[in-house]
Formats: C-alpha cells, structure tokens, sequence
C-alpha cells in the first residue's frame, strides 16, 4: 500500500508498511495512547515507517499539533503488542493507535504542550464518534501492558482529555494515611482488590497474593488515574479510586 486517503480530515498522510488484517472481521473498540519515547518525532516517526522496525500506529500527534495517519483505520497496525484488556489478547485488532511525540521517561517525561493536547482531543472525539468507542475504552499502553510498559506515563493529562469528552475520570481520592496493601501480603482484602481491577478491565489474576504482577498493575492504575504517586502500594486513595470509577460505570454501577 504506498497510499490511501485519510480517515480523519485533519490528518496527512505518511503510509507505513507494518500493518494487516483485523483478526475476524473485528472493528476498532478501543483507542490506545503512546508515547514515543524518542528524542527525536521525526526519528520516531521514521522508525515507525521502516518495515524492519515491525511497528506502526495508526496516528502520529506532533508537538506542535500536526497529525499524520501511517495506518488506515480498517486495518491491524503494529503498536500493542504483547498485551490485554477485559479479556481481549489481540488488542491491535480491536483498536486504534494513536502515537503521541514525546521523549517519555528516557527523557525525563516532559510535558505534554497544549497544541497537541488540542489535536490528541479532537483526533480521539472523531475516531470515538465515528466507531461508537466508549469512554472507559481510552486507554494507555500501559493499561494493556502493566509492567512492560509505562507510557503515556504519569504526567499525560487524562483528566483534561476526559473535561474535553475524551476517556473515563474521576478525580483521585486524595492521599491520606491509613491502612495498605502491598507486595508480599495476602488475604481477602487482597483479593477484593485484584477482583476490582479485574472487573475494570486490568488483566490480573485473582490469588490473594500480592504478587509482583499484582504491583505492577497497580502501578498501571496509578499512573493513568492516581498520577500523583506511582508506587505499586494499595493505599486508601488507590482502593477508593478504583471503587469510585467501577460505579461510575453503568454495567458495573451495583459495584
């Protein structure tokens, strides 16, 4: 494919070789946020159309707002990998993925400038409206992929993406003192937790046991909807957050 017409107006297009076909008919559901984690966009969005590289999105934000689509929609590009959500492994075929250029934790996770916030926003609102995507299914690579993946990172800013109709929020409970769960305990409390962000869509496995995986997915639910602190530790503002997001779901408001 050496070419094809954009789907969304605002985007030019760079075509990228690493792509194919959604698995089973499948249409995008999901909206997936990257960083690039890059010094360069250029250099990242160079990368992300050489074949050897084996990686694509669908999307490509620039710092200063200019959107490049690599990928058209209908296809599976090359950007989750090894991850899951909710019970779904080929999360490539039933999402949309959007690279937004920033250096990430490799370089010292600057900010995010408002131009191309702006253009994340108005590029998520079009593919949500037009492929039906619920708010609770914009995500972070590193909802999908906890551990082995951190980007976005902590300082993307989904609380003014979901103020702009874009993702699921609430604001965080505030930090506190008080009981906590973490790494090595066990019991139902932990058990209850694991439930939780089982139910939210986090792929852990219900144990009681506060294991490394446990961690990590908390650190994962930290740094999209507790950004203040990331440190893997069930607190009390952690528990009650992820509480109050399950409620504010509609199949899960009994919750």
């Amino acid at each position: 494919m050496t070419s094809f017409i954009a789907d969304y107006a605002g985007a030019s297009v760079m075509p990228s070789p690493n792509h194919g076909e959604r698995a089973n008919g499948r249409k995008p559901d999901m909206i997936l946020l990257h960083y690039t984690g890059m010094g360069s966009a250029d250099g990242a969005l160079d990368w992300l159309c050489r074949e050897e590289s084996q990686v694509s999105s669908h999307y490509f934000v620039h710092e200063d707002g200019r959107v490049v689509q690599l990928v058209p929609e209908a296809r599976r590009a090359w950007h989750a990998g090894k991850s899951c959500w909710a019970g779904e492994t080929d999360i490539n075929s039933c999402s949309i993925g959007i690279e937004v250029a920033n250096p990430g934790h490799p370089g010292g996770l600057p900010g995010f400038p408002d131009t191309q916030i702006s253009a994340v926003v108005e590029l998520c609102r079009d593919c949500g409206s037009r492929w039906g995507i619920p708010a609770e299914r914009v995500l972070g690579h590193s909802d999908v992929a906890p551990i082995r993946k951190v980007d976005p990172g902590e300082n993307f800013p989904w609380q003014e993406l979901h103020f702009a109709g874009v993702g699921h929020w609430i604001d965080p409970t505030q930090i506190s003192g008080g009981r906590f769960f973490q790494y090595g305990e066990s019991g139902q409390p932990i058990e209850a937790l694991q439930s939780m962000l089982s139910l939210y869509g986090y792929d852990i496995e219900i144990t009681g046991n506060f294991c490394e995986r446990t961690k990590g997915v908390v650190e994962a639910f930290q740094r999209h909807f507790r950004p203040l602190l990331v440190d893997g530790i069930a607190d009390f503002s952690t528990i009650d957050t992820l509480h109050r997001l399950l409620k504010a779901l509609p199949k899960y408001s009994h919750v």
